[in-house]
């Protein structure tokens, strides 16, 4: 229903989906990975709130919204004057940045804490904002939402974070089910697992969802640009690569080997019979195609990502954004 390849000029929905004339809006919007899952899927998107100002610009750009609040979720909370159609939502969306509950990252050591999330961005603490975002559900009072967020947030410590999201919720008139899900089996070219609350108002006595997606991997082999034969290895991916064994995860093996201290963990290895590593939007490292010797190019991150070929990122790297999104056609799949 929603191929991975697909452009922005070919206009919404998906080919064979009908409009539904459901409104949805948007939080911690970022270049619009959701958005478009919506419109594929035949949602009516009024858009939403971002706060960095340049990633606003792009989105804007791409999307053209009704309604785009570019500012801090919590100052949109504070709010007075909103639309009146923002109180009749069919679906409130909201991925609240979650790099404080990855399993990769500081976790519990950054709980709390203060934190500029980007260059220009104000700074603000990361944990409490998917509180910030029940607040907002309960404030728009939406007929569903959806909290999109890493796997670590319901692994180890962080698992109370999940528990007392499910209570708010509950308490203030819903019916909440926790999905895991691997964009992997959705038809996206990327092991991608992310966790989803999904909430309807108590009211409408609704059945059970069931989620369950099992279509085929799509490896790397299929979305490889075989254009493109230049190679990009770094000074110190070259010093390494001659210590590389084919069936190494990253670079840490062979600087292990040579070396006798492991580092360069976000270095990736990419093998053309894997489906394609987690894009994420930090981190220094890029993954390196081991049958290329190169870094993956923006088409193939297009790619991974589902993002649409024709997306205009201006000057942001696309890898920062697509990394940062939740894949279109993800959601489209939720949605549908």
């Amino acid at each position: 229903l929603f191929p991975y390849k697909w452009y922005l000029k070919d206009g919404y929905p998906s080919k064979g989906i009908t409009k539904n004339n459901l409104n949805v809006f948007g939080t911690f919007i970022c270049g619009g990975g959701s958005t478009m899952g919506y419109k594929l899927a035949g949602y009516n998107h009024l858009g939403g709130v971002e706060i960095d100002k340049e990633v606003a610009k792009v989105y804007k750009l791409n999307h053209n919204p009704k309604y785009l609040f570019n500012e801090d979720i919590r100052e949109f909370n504070k709010r007075q004057d909103l639309p009146k159609e923002l109180y009749s939502l069919d679906l409130l969306d909201g991925s609240p940045p979650c790099s404080t509950f990855s399993m990769a990252g500081s976790r519990e050591k950054a709980w709390g804490k203060s934190k500029q999330f980007r260059e220009g961005q104000a700074m603000q603490t990361l944990d409490d904002l998917v509180f910030v975002y029940c607040d907002t559900i309960i404030k728009l009072q939406p007929k569903v939402f959806i909290l999109e967020n890493v796997k670590g947030i319901i692994q180890g410590n962080a698992k109370v974070y999940s528990k007392n999201i499910v209570k708010k919720m509950t308490e203030a008139g819903y019916e909440v089910q926790v999905f895991c899900l691997n964009a992997a089996s959705m038809g996206v070219p990327q092991k991608r697992e992310r966790v989803f609350f999904i909430g309807h108002k108590k009211e409408f006595s609704l059945p059970k969802l069931k989620l369950e997606f099992n279509e085929d991997a799509i490896v790397f082999r299929d979305i490889l640009d075989e254009n493109d034969s230049k190679e990009t290895l770094r000074s110190a991916e070259v010093e390494l690569w001659p210590f590389v064994k084919k069936g190494d995860k990253t670079l840490a093996d062979a600087c292990l080997r040579a070396r006798g201290v492991a580092s360069f963990f976000q270095h990736n290895l990419q093998y053309s019979e894997d489906v394609s590593y987690t894009i994420t939007g930090s981190g220094g490292g890029q993954a390196i195609i081991y049958d290329k010797k190169r870094h993956l190019n923006n088409k193939e991150f297009y790619l991974c990502g589902t993002y649409p070929l024709d997306y205009n990122f201006k000057s942001i790297e696309p890898k920062y954004l697509i990394g940062m999104s939740v894949p279109p056609v993800m959601t489209a799949q939720i949605s549908h």
